[in-house]
């Protein structure tokens, strides 16, 4: 019973987790306002994603390949609005850059917020 209700719990948690990160930080309106001043509009899902549909204006920096692309990104003072499909990838890809020293980060979540 005990290892039933652990189980139960986990998997809330890693529910709730997962809900916290794709709902992203900041909402359609702030980011288009963002944007629109001057941050950086990246997508951060596989180039056939992107190629499917995309938001105008945004470039394609595909998450696992930011590490290496980030020289792409202006100054690490510019504000970037990140996003994706689901905000889960967005969410890793803030963490990166947040990391990086990218000090104005914010994750939309899933591009359907824009």
């Amino acid at each position: 019973m005990a290892f039933k209700i652990a189980v139960v719990v986990a998997l809330g948690l890693v529910l709730a987790y997962v809900l916290f990160m794709s709902a992203g930080d900041v909402a359609g309106p702030e980011a288009r306002r963002l944007v629109e001043g001057g941050a950086r509009l990246v997508d951060v899902r596989t180039p056939e994603e992107f190629a499917a549909g995309h938001v105008p204006g945004a470039v394609n920096i595909p998450v696992q390949e930011l590490d290496r692309r980030m020289g792409e990104l202006e100054s690490r003072d510019q504000p970037v609005v990140l996003y994706c499909a689901s905000g889960v990838r967005s969410g890793r890809a803030a963490r990166i850059l947040k990391d990086a020293g990218y000090s104005t980060v914010h994750n939309l979540g899933p591009m359907s917020r824009w």
